[in-house]
């Protein structure tokens, strides 16, 4: 009779399995199979704000005085380290559990880039606070029918026509706002020539499918990140 497997502890024979597979299949990566334009890397340097700085040193140095002669445990310093980086980001947790918009230099400088682009963009951010931030400065200045958000609270419907919109290359909605762990894989956002990751998290899965929504068939020009 069959015998359900509740779960895998471990694997047996994987040389062998290899021998096996290896006599009737082959990989080939996706930079020897398809002919696909270049990327272009450019990088910004947006400098912290008044505010940022000083919410920014204040935190840090009370971690510092945390590990003055105090052993903590990883979770705690790793809570820093994301509380410093949502900061540089510009949001902020406060202790009732609320996110707040911190006065930052980056959605000026992303306003000025996009006002010199004609294309249509994607703009990857990682905080909710931020791509709040990101999807209303956008509209305020480009208008409603031309941004679209792609994120954890964005019904399927709204993300179905987000996607169906910005690759239709007469629809007006230009900049597509989503963050890398709901909208970075399987989606083809190939409308895009800029990519702006308006923060970068610390997964590079994350990161590099991302790149790859604009960056696969059906692309015929050079992406710019």
């Amino acid at each position: 009779g069959q015998r359900a497997i509740k779960k895998i502890v471990g694997f047996r024979n994987l040389e062998k399995l290899g021998r096996i597979v290896d006599s009737f299949s082959s990989q080939i990566l996706k930079k020897d199979c398809l002919d696909l334009p270049d990327k272009i890397y450019t990088k910004r340097v947006i400098p912290l704000s008044k505010a940022q700085e000083k919410l920014y040193n204040q935190l840090r140095d009370e971690a510092m005085i945390d590990h003055e002669g105090i052993e903590l445990e990883v979770t705690h310093v790793l809570t820093q380290i994301v509380k410093l980086h949502q900061i540089s980001c510009g949001q902020l947790k406060t202790e009732d559990g609320k996110y707040h918009s911190i006065e930052n230099d980056r959605l000026p400088a992303l306003v000025d880039l996009l006002e010199d682009y004609q294309g249509k963009a994607i703009i990857w951010a990682n905080y909710r606070q931020t791509l709040t931030d990101v999807v209303d400065k956008l509209k305020e200045v480009f208008g409603d029918e031309a941004v679209a958000a792609y994120y954890g609270g964005v019904s399927d419907a709204d993300r179905v026509s987000a996607v169906r919109r910005f690759q239709d290359p007469n629809d007006p909605l230009r900049f597509f706002v989503a963050n890398p762990q709901s909208a970075g894989y399987g989606l083809t956002l190939t409308q895009a020539r800029l990519v702006v990751y308006y923060s970068n998290g610390y997964n590079l899965e994350h990161r590099l499918q991302s790149e790859d929504r604009a960056h696969r068939i059906g692309q015929t020009e050079n992406v710019t990140y």
